[in-house]
Order: structure tokens, then C-alpha cells, then sequence
């Protein structure tokens, strides 16, 4: 038998394992390579892997959009049975979270995009055209594009493009609440191309400020920086901006020093109101210490080539001369989305009005999620009479302490908002909601429940619905929940997994998003307390959760405020704020790219910045 070296043996086994290559390559370069690889990987044997092909037509999925909604449900779609059909005017998925970073160079624009025929399972049949819909006609199950090439395949500008299963996740655009001169002479920041655009024209300022003959007051004005919305968005590249000048740019352009102004425009009277109020308080101190002008209660009226005017709450209008803008107020509705709401009669709305399955209202076959849509959850009062007669199974007029107790179980699953008034008012179950309610005798087991009283345990409920925010994790979450649905749906279409149906018969295919279904509580709970939806976490160790995405999870959120120092506010009322989140962020934010190729990018990017500083160049 031949002899070989430790050597040969090595190189045979690469050889014949190439895939061992890419593993220790992926170890040495993070030590946390090889968690994440078997976390990307992990998603592909959930499923049994690829559905075997039965001869049957595969149903044509069209997915409009290929931000993080519609990128998170390509990616999680693991059924051969479909055929994805993606349309958007982009052909990569951008990690938006770091479109500020990319503004200054501190990451670069290839750096945070993955083209999106790189991402998606292998055994799904997918294929992808770069055009913009401008129509949905859900009458003849057709979308309306326009070729961004100009052309289609058969030389013709607009397309049409049939569906079986419609997704829109479109996103939304900037909202400039049709304020004067917005459009014409301001910054956005939703895209890549957004980001580029912004960071030539920071460069671009600093070369103009460095001409001869300029007078101070040009100067001046080219060199402030207005940012108008104390959000995130608006904050964070405020942050990025001013470590950009003040370690970069200064140096390298001696004119400029003393004259650089950055201010932040907010309506409300704090920034950040989304976070935690010690957050709120240590931004506005530490931007007041780097000099970033933040100007509360300061609301924009009109927008002109050179200068902005803002008003107070005290309606004293003020006229601030820039030399560059970047507006960063919230979102607003795309017309396509617009149009159609205006068919399917919900021309009103801000947002598409979805199920508590991300289905479009009024519609059977059209999904929306993401920044585009809104979930809007049933009202418990809505539906209490039908409650009261599915849970009065011997038809008697009155429910049972047993039979209330085996209804609020679908109540929970079905209206979400239970559980959370449970929560807010500390109870522990159906003893101490009919308290509530003074209804008599609770703590006898042959109470009985008549439809007024039944209401009035009810009655105050839906006083704890809530609506989820237009964030990148919510549209992620959205995306694997409704992918999971899809890979389920002839299983449950068999054998429906979802709570009753309180306005039908039988039960719903599918569990709704946002809910969550504890399996073993009622071995955690005290016996008057079983049977019901009562949340007591303290014996959560003890509580299994459904194996699939049925409920979105906040993760916590990030605000970058410069100077190697971050806020972060995560689940639990924990809240950092100092150099140690700025690493959390990084390891956060690298490990949640959509690819290793991006991954290694972003991190290298980083590190060039640490070593050499950012890149002034104006390209």
C-alpha cells in the first residue's frame, strides 16, 4: 500500500472535496467563518431540499422588486414547483443600511451589491428583466413594464408579462410632502446611484471652494451641508459626513478649513424619536460638541437653487443659504402602487392594505410586502359575534369557562393584539381578563358567558394593535414568511395549518406573520391559567417555538453617530451607546451581508479606511 505524506494527503482531500477550499479559506479570513457557512446553508435542508418534478405546469411567480422584501423571498424559496419570473429596473440587491458609509467612501458602492442572478436556490427556475412596471391588471393576471434598455426582446419599449402568484415589493420612494423645489435641487438617499451621486458632490464643493478669487461668503455657503430629517438615515450620514471632512478632507484642502458647516434640519422637537430617549439625548449633546447645527422644530417651506427656507413653531421663517442638500424626510407611495390602489379601492391609502397572510385586500393571487405595503390587522369587535358563535359549540347562547378558554386559544393566533393587551396589563390568563370585565364568579369553573359579557372581556383589546415599521428587518422577515408559505402551499392547501376561520368554515392554510404560537405553555402555568394565550416569560426556557418565521422578531436597531462611536437599542430595553456598539455594528452589519463576496468586500473596505483613510477622488 502506497505511502503518502501528511502533504499528499491534504492535497488529495482538496482534490477531492474542493468545497474544503472555500471553508478554510473562509476560516482564516474571520473566525467566525465557519458559523455563517453553515448558517447560509443551513436554510437549504430545511425543506427535505428540491421538490420532485410531478409533470405538472409550474406556476409562474412574478416579483416585482429586488430589494430587501423581494430579495429575502427569492432567497428563501426553496420549491421547484414555481417559476420566478423577476422584474425590477435594478439587477443587484443593495444593503441600504450602508449607503451613508458609501456617500463618503468610508465603503464603496460595488462593495454593498450583489447581483441578484447570483442569489436564489439553484433548484428554483428563475430568470430576471430589467425594466420598470408601470401597470397591474389584476383582471387579466398581467403586469405592464417598461424596458430601461429601451428595448425588449422584440424591439419594443413595453411589455407585457402574465402571472399565476403576483409579489410586489416595490419599496416606496423619498416623500417630499410637495414641498416646493425638493424635487429639482435636493439629495436623496434610497439607491446606490443616490449615494454616488451625493459623495461627487461633496467632492465637487471642496474643488469649488478651493478656486482663487472666491469670495468668504461663497465659500461659505458651497461649503454647507444641510441635512433635512433627523431620522436614522438623515443622522447617520450627518455623522459619516462630518468624520469625512474633519479626518479627510481638511488636510487635503487647507482653504476649506473654518469654513465647512454642516446643519440638520428636524420638524420635531428631538431627533431619533424612534429610539430610546437616553439615545435622543447623548446624539444631540455629541452632535452639539462636533458642531453639527441641529435646529429643532425647524419645518422646510421651499427649496431654492441656493438657499432653503424653513419655519419654526413659532412661524418665524428663515432663509439658509447651501451649497448642497440631502433630504431624508421618510417614504412615499410610487405611482405604480398608487395606480394600483386606485383599483382595487383603496385609492385612499398611503400604503397597500394586506391580511395578516401579506395578501392584498380585495385580491386572491397578489401579495405585497416590504416599505409598499401595510398589514392591516382584523379588529377583535369586528368580528365578536362570530367569535361568540364558533366558540358556542352546543349552541346554547352562553359559552363555558372551557369553552371560552379553547376560544381565546385561536383568538391569539388569529389577532395578535390579545396577547399584547394581556401583556400590557400584566395578566396571566382568563381569570384575570373576566375580572376586568367584573364578571362574577371567575374562579368557578362552571361559570357561563353570555354575548354581552363576552364583549365586554373583549371590548378593550384592539385598543393594543399595532402596526410594523417601514425597516429593512421587517421587509426581510416579511420575505422568508411569505417564501415559506409558498414552499407549503399545496401541503396546506391539504391540511390547513392556520387558526379557524371565524367568518367560514374550516381553518386558514396558513399561520398569520407577526403571530407567535407557544407549544408547552400550559405545563408553565398555573392551572386556571391553562388553555389560554396568558404570556408569562419567565418560563420561556420551557416554551418551543413554531420552526418557521411566523411572527417578526425585532432585532434591535443601530445609530451610527460618528467618531467610532455608536447607539444601539436591542431587544430587552438595552441600550449602548459608545465605541464597544460601534464593533457590535460592524460584526452585525458584516455578518448580515447577502453573500460572502460582499461580506469580504465590506470588511476590506473598512480596514483600507483604517489604514489609508478615505478616498477623495471624484469618481
Amino acid at each position: 500500500m502506497r505511502n503518502f505524506s501528511v502533504f499528499e494527503r491534504f492535497s488529495k482531500a482538496f482534490k477531492d472535496h474542493p468545497s474544503l477550499t472555500r471553508i478554510l479559506v473562509v476560516s482564516t479570513i474571520s473566525g467566525g467563518g465557519l458559523i455563517a457557512y453553515s448558517e447560509a446553508n443551513a436554510s437549504y435542508g430545511a425543506n427535505g431540499g428540491a421538490v420532485v418534478e410531478t409533470g405538472t405546469k409550474k406556476k409562474k411567480v412574478v416579483l416585482l422588486g429586488t430589494g430587501w422584501a423581494g430579495t429575502s423571498f427569492l432567497k428563501n424559496l426553496n420549491n421547484s414547483q414555481y417559476e420566478v419570473q423577476i422584474i425590477s429596473p435594478r439587477n443587484y440587491f443593495a444593503f441600504t443600511p450602508l449607503l451613508p458609509s458609501v456617500t463618503c467612501g468610508t465603503v464603496e458602492a460595488r462593495s454593498v451589491v450583489e447581483p441578484i442572478r447570483n442569489i436564489g436556490r439553484k433548484n428554483v427556475d428563475t430568470s430576471y428583466l430589467e425594466a420598470e412596471c408601470f401597470k397591474i391588471d389584476p383582471a387579466s393576471k398581467k403586469v405592464y413594464c417598461r424596458s430601461k434598455q429601451g428595448l425588449s426582446s422584440n424591439g419594443k419599449k413595453e411589455f407585457s408579462v402574465d402571472y399565476d402568484y403576483l409579489v410586489i415589493a416595490t419599496g416606496a420612494q423619498s416623500n417630499t410632502f410637495n414641498i416646493p423645489g425638493v424635487e429639482e435641487n435636493c439629495h436623496f438617499l434610497k439607491e446606490v446611484e443616490d449615494a454616488q451621486r451625493i459623495r461627487k458632490t461633496v467632492i465637487d464643493s471642496f474643488e469649488k471652494a478651493s478656486l482663487p478669487e472666491l469670495s468668504d461668503e461663497e465659500r461659505k455657503r458651497i461649503l454647507h451641508f444641510v441635512v433635512v430629517g433627523g431620522g436614522p438615515t438623515g443622522v447617520e450620514f450627518a455623522a459619516e459626513l462630518h468624520d469625512f471632512v474633519t479626518e479627510d478632507l481638511v488636510s487635503l484642502y487647507p482653504r476649506a478649513k473654518g469654513s465647512v458647516r454642516i446643519t440638520l434640519l428636524e420638524a420635531a422637537d428631538h431627533i431619533l424619536t424612534m429610539f430610546d430617549k437616553r439615545i435622543t439625548e447623548f446624539a444631540e449633546e455629541k452632535f452639539s460638541r462636533d458642531g453639527i447645527d441641529v435646529k429643532l422644530g425647524s419645518m422646510v417651506t421651499k427649496v431654492n437653487e441656493k438657499d432653503i427656507s424653513a419655519k419654526t413653531k413659532g412661524g418665524e421663517v428663515s432663509s439658509i443659504p447651501y451649497g448642497m442638500i440631502v433630504w431624508s424626510t421618510g417614504i412615499g407611495t410610487r405611482p405604480v402602487i398608487k395606480d394600483f390602489m386606485k383599483q382595487i379601492g383603496q385609492g385612499n391609502r398611503r400604503a397597500l392594505a394586506t391580511d395578516e397572510w401579506l395578501r392584498v385586500e380585495g385580491t386572491d393571487n397578489i401579495y405585497a410586502l416590504g416599505d409598499c405595503a401595510t398589514i392591516n390587522q382584523r379588529k377583535v369587535m369586528e368580528d365578536v359575534s362570530a367569535i361568540f358563535s364558533k366558540a358556542d359549540k352546543d349552541k346554547s347562547g352562553t359559552l363555558t369557562l372551557k369553552e371560552f378558554q379553547e376560544a381565546m386559544d385561536d383568538i391569539c393566533v388569529r389577532y395578535p393584539q390579545v396577547e399584547l393587551y394581556l401583556k400590557s396589563k400584566r395578566m396571566r390568563g382568563i381569570a384575570d381578563l373576566l375580572k376586568e370585565a367584573e364578571t362574577d364568579d371567575v374562579s368557578k369553573n362552571n361559570i357561563e358567558l353570555k354575548i354581552e359579557e363576552f364583549k365586554s372581556a373583549l371590548s378593550q383589546v384592539d385598543s393594543q394593535v399595532k402596526f410594523l415599521p417601514a425597516t429593512a428587518q421587517v421587509a426581510a422577515q416579511q420575505g422568508a414568511y411569505l417564501a415559506k408559505c409558498f414552499d407549503r402551499m399545496e401541503e396546506c392547501e391539504k391540511s390547513p395549518e392556520g387558526p379557524i376561520r371565524m367568518r367560514g368554515e374550516g381553518r386558514h392554510r396558513f399561520r398569520p406573520f407577526r403571530i407567535w404560537k407557544l407549544r408547552g405553555i400550559s405545563k408553565t402555568l398555573s392551572q386556571d391559567t391553562t388553555e389560554s394565550c396568558a404570556l408569562d416569560h419567565k418560563g420561556v426556557g420551557k416554551m418551543e417555538l413554531i420552526p418557521y418565521i411566523i411572527r417578526y422578531r425585532h432585532l434591535g436597531q443601530f445609530a451610527p453617530l460618528g467618531g467610532e462611536q455608536t447607539a444601539a437599542q436591542l431587544p430587552g430595553d438595552w441600550v449602548s451607546i459608545g465605541h464597544s456598539s460601534q464593533w457590535l455594528w460592524y460584526s452585525v452589519y458584516a455578518s448580515k451581508q447577502v453573500s460572502w463576496r460582499t461580506r469580504v468586500l465590506v470588511v476590506s473596505d473598512w480596514m483600507r479606511r483604517f489604514i489609508f483613510g478615505r478616498d477623495s477622488s471624484s469618481i
